[in-house]
């Protein structure tokens, strides 16, 4: 899952802290309903498109020997964590890359004006 630091496209940003605070809620949720364990590496980069060069956090999940799920549960459930913080983040669109398929989630059409 990548996520863009800003805020909308208002040139305003929230810090990695935030994010991780809100993803270990959200882990806990799912331990406490489901003993779904989803173990997650937090890295930043910058997604760069020609006037574009927004700090992004890229989120990527193991498949956790310990705690195993069966690959279509895997994936729907890095789709529910992916969807609730697209809007935790306030963000318009967020990618999540599999091993065997890209899925884009969007609020709506519009594009980046720096774009």
């Amino acid at each position: 899952i990548t996520l863009g630091l800003e805020i909308g496209y208002s040139e305003e940003h929230y810090n990695k802290e935030y994010l991780i605070n809100e993803l270990q809620k959200y882990q806990k949720q799912r331990i406490d309903e489901a003993s779904i364990y989803l173990s997650a590496s937090v890295s930043e980069c910058n997604i760069v498109l020609s006037g574009q060069n927004e700090k992004h956090i890229k989120l990527e999940f193991i498949n956790y020997p310990k705690f195993p799920l069966e690959v279509e549960v895997f994936k729907k459930e890095i789709i529910k964590l992916g969807s609730h913080l697209l809007h935790k983040m306030q963000q318009n669109r967020t990618v999540i890359v599999f091993p065997d398929e890209t899925i884009m989630l969007e609020i709506d059409e519009s594009i980046d004006p720096r774009i």
